[in-house]
């Protein structure tokens, strides 16, 4: 509530605290002022010695301007009887108290309001989200790459197994096929033993 005021006085208000939990904040200055004033300036001082200036609204019957400080995000907006001023991208070290003020810039004489009490604005420390490291390799890449090696290492040993079964089956054909006539013994032949195999009759064939 702001009360009456004589000619040429200006009195602001403002919310004593705001808590910023997503880096943006919006301080509303409200104001009264009953003078003849036809040019304004509204500024957002940091500290509280007001020595550090945010960001500032000029405006008149026709057009209003703005700026900021390079240290601040600020954007001022003027709406009949109260100045807001909007902040984003605040951190934690911005945390301070904030004090609003209304200038008279003409016609004379030039007229500013007391200060008040300010706003206490809290920002919030923004957790920092750890990112897990992305492999360089697409996972479908990956994947893609582990399924030919296991089909082609499916292939080796279904051919491996045939191979090694095709030998053992030719060895096994090989040792049911071996020459069993008896044959003389080394170095016997002339020591009287009968001989192992029978001798031919050739005089069956003789005419």
């Amino acid at each position: 509530f702001l009360p009456s005021l004589p000619e040429n006085k200006i009195l602001v208000a403002q919310h004593p605290l705001l808590i910023v939990a997503n880096q943006t904040a919006t301080l509303v200055c409200n104001y009264t002022y009953n003078g003849t004033g036809k040019e304004f300036r509204a500024s957002l001082h940091k500290g509280t010695d007001s020595s550090v200036e945010v960001c500032f609204i000029s405006w008149n019957t026709t057009k209003i301007s703005s700026n900021s400080s390079k240290e601040f995000n600020c954007q001022g907006d003027h709406d009949k009887d109260k100045v807001i001023f909007n902040l984003w991208n605040m951190n934690a070290n911005q945390t301070d108290i904030y004090f609003c003020k209304i200038e008279v810039m003409y016609p004379p004489p030039y007229v500013y309001n007391e200060k008040s009490n300010g706003t206490v604005i809290y920002v919030k420390e923004t957790p920092t989200q750890i990112q897990e490291p992305q492999s360089a390799i697409p996972l479908w890449i990956l994947a893609t790459v582990t399924g030919i090696l296991a089909l082609y290492s499916t292939l080796i040993t279904a051919v491996f197994i045939n191979y090694w079964q095709k030998s053992k089956k030719h060895m096994y054909h090989q040792s049911d096929y071996m020459n069993m006539t008896p044959r003389h013994p080394p170095y016997q032949k002339n020591k009287g033993y009968p001989s192992y195999a029978p001798t031919r009759d050739y005089t069956a064939y003789r005419s």
